[in-house]
């Protein structure tokens, strides 16, 4: 009787040749190419892992059971299993909020000092964001200052930004010495020396991230707004060293549906400019960043954060209210947990999501954007240094003027410090 057929015994009695000669070069060819375009085979076969770092639909919380979390520089714990800090409720809370008093920090802007501008309310600084079904940990002032002894922590962006670095700073510089600190400001760069500590806390204004023409720290205000493609070592030759970094970019992008990109440099005597749409001039600046990311920051020793969009309130009529309306006068929060406001794009969104899952580079993802959008009773309004003096026409019509784009301090953006807190210490 005959065996029962054998593909092994079959080949190894065939006078063909042998495989192994074209495997190996297969493999060997596989391996170049991966060499060449290491981050594309990420995007394919690591997609599920970045999606802990970059997917807004699932709120950079958590890995994905399977998926085996990396050591983040800084971590001295982690989150609760299954607890999500950017989904939650805001509580009032008289004991522990406000976190500092306007007037206890001096570096706080005359654009977000409200109480010194009059606002005659109080209720917007006592509430406290709770995660649902965890709690957020305590700031530490203490172990924040130890954390960045001989170190430089930097944010970068746009007066967003700065509004949450001051606040940073306001939640520390009461444990230094007067004659230990100091706030400077060089151009484009702000500088908090802690000087015990041998540390620096540091603003550079950059509102694209790329260079572009509104990229002077005062004079800014360009109503035709240009971004150079693949220009961001402009700016971060001055992020090199940086320990933390901390960016954002949402708000200037939002000049309409179309924006202008330079293609070549803004000293060339003919300028080669192109439009493209917001979403795809987004996504080349969100790609420059990443790969200026991978290039210039040692995940093992630095760590990197994303802000979401800041949420605006100029339009009432989004939250229910009349038509013609803004965040001027409004004291109360909105309650319906699933609004989004019309000026927050989720396009974008989905933008930063799309370039993220295909980047190896572990960046932490601030979502604000859902727990600020809430807060139509937390912005500046009417209540700040105004730079040019209003005419009749505005004062007679304070909706007009009123700016519901940034924040009174102390407020909202301590919590937003209070999410990057607990991102660093506990991912």
């Amino acid at each position: 009787m005959k065996p029962p057929f054998s593909p092994s015994s079959s080949l190894l009695r065939t006078n063909k040749p042998r495989l192994y000669p074209y495997l190996f070069t297969l493999f060997a060819f596989i391996f170049f190419v991966s060499i060449l375009y290491g981050e594309d085979f990420m995007c394919i076969f690591g997609q599920q892992y970045f999606q802990l770092y970059s997917n807004p639909q699932i709120l950079f919380s958590s890995p994905p059971q399977n998926v085996k979390r990396q050591k983040l520089a800084y971590a001295v714990g982690k989150t609760e299993e299954g607890c999500d800090v950017f989904s939650g409720k805001w509580i009032r809370d008289n004991v522990t909020r406000p976190m500092y008093e306007e007037s206890e920090c001096p570096y706080i802007q005359p654009q977000l000092t409200c109480q010194q501008h009059g606002r005659p309310d109080k209720e917007y600084r006592h509430w406290r964001w709770q995660p649902h079904g965890c709690d957020l940990p305590r700031f530490n002032a203490s172990l924040m200052l130890e954390t960045l002894r001989g170190r430089r922590m930097m944010f970068v962006g746009d007066s967003l930004n700065r509004g949450q670095y001051v606040s940073f700073v306001c939640l520390l510089h009461h444990l230094i010495p007067e004659d230990a600190k100091s706030m400077e400001t060089f151009d484009s760069l702000t500088v908090f020396t802690a000087k015990e500590y041998n540390a620096t806390i540091e603003f550079y204004w950059a509102p694209f991230l790329l260079e572009s023409n509104s990229d002077d720290a005062v004079i800014h205000r360009v109503s035709d707004r240009i971004v150079r493609k693949g220009s961001i070592n402009k700016h971060g030759r001055h992020w090199k060293g940086v320990d933390i970094l901390v960016l954002n970019t949402y708000l200037w992008w939002m000049t309409g549906l179309k924006m202008k990109i330079l293609l070549g440099s803004f000293d060339d005597e003919v300028k080669e400019i192109v439009e493209l749409s917001t979403e795809d001039a987004y996504r080349m600046a969100m790609k420059s960043m990443l790969r200026w990311v991978r290039l210039n920051m040692d995940p093992k020793k630095t760590r990197v954060f994303f802000t979401s969009m800041s949420p605006t309130h100029a339009k009432s009529i989004d939250w229910g209210g009349e038509a013609g309306g803004s965040c001027y006068n409004e004291t109360s929060m909105i309650d319906d947990p699933t609004y989004w406001g019309s000026d927050s794009r989720k396009s974008i969104m989905q933008v930063i999501g799309e370039v993220f899952r295909k980047s190896k580079v572990p960046i932490t993802f601030l979502n604000i954007t859902q727990l600020s959008s809430y807060r139509k009773d937390a912005h500046t309004s009417i209540y700040k240094k105004q730079w040019s003096p209003l005419t009749p026409e505005q004062l007679a019509n304070p909706v007009s003027y009123a700016d519901c784009v940034h924040w009174c301090l102390p407020g909202l953006q301590d919590t937003w410090n209070e999410l990057l807190f607990a991102k660093l210490f506990y991912p």
